[in-house]
């Protein structure tokens, strides 16, 4: 199983990221059981109760994304971060659909924080995967599409050993060799955040998804809270 990290430009530049990451190991991820769709579909229907008709800008855990997207150039409104785009999608369009067991936990936590959840298959990773800045030689395949694609240089990704990108622009969109199907064993889990109180919301965050992944895809697990102090797992 592959460790994660942040490389040291980026505590660096971003000295308040705070990362949850769980290893998990030997779950199934089966089709979405009626007890965690009704908990899901439930969710959901609070967090459009809670936020009613504050803009997501104004949700201090997007508005610190959006600071740090543009930290790095890019343009937070052309490219939302992954948590704003399913808040923006559940506000907009009122729900989000059901995909499997892991992707609907990942999204169920995503929305109850505002935080970007990641679910990363690790098939095909090698190595350590390093959030860092890209050199633009890294390849990166889009879901449901096989051309290879290259980030921009100084954009922040996600990258294993041999260059393959898991996540671009940090929490924006996923690759399609890490998303997670039905045939998904094991993963590595990120939930991340940048705002005050993101270590306290990114702890209870992993508490959450520890829970609902012992319940409904079982397996074993090692999580660790990451700070700039304490950049890897």
């Amino acid at each position: 199983m592959p460790t994660f990290q942040y490389a040291p430009e980026i505590t660096r530049d971003f000295p308040q990221i705070v990362g949850g990451v769980i290893i998990a190991k030997g779950m199934t991820n089966p089709p979405t059981a009626d007890a965690l769709r009704q908990q899901y579909q439930a969710e959901q229907e609070a967090v459009k109760t809670r936020i009613g008709d504050t803009p997501l800008s104004e949700i201090e855990s997007l508005n610190a994304w959006r600071r740090a997207f543009s930290a790095f150039g890019v343009s937070p409104t052309q490219y939302r971060s992954a948590a704003e785009a399913l808040l923006r999608r559940l506000t907009k369009k009122g729900d989000i659909p059901s995909i499997n067991t892991l992707v609907d936990i990942g999204n169920m936590i995503s929305i109850r924080y505002a935080l970007p959840v990641a679910i990363v298959d690790t098939r095909q990773i090698a190595g350590v995967v390093t959030v860092h800045y890209s050199d633009g030689t890294e390849n990166y395949t889009e879901l449901g599409n096989e051309n290879v694609l290259h980030p921009e240089v100084g954009e922040v990704i996600f990258s294993d050993v041999n260059k393959m990108v898991i996540a671009r622009r940090w929490c924006w969109r996923q690759s399609e060799s890490s998303a997670a199907n039905e045939s998904t064993t094991d993963v590595f889990i990120t939930i991340e955040g940048h705002h005050d109180k993101a270590l306290t919301d990114v702890q209870a965050a992993v508490n959450d998804l520890l829970d609902l992944l012992k319940t409904y895809a079982g397996g074993t697990f090692q999580s660790a809270i990451l700070t700039a102090n304490h950049p890897v797992i």
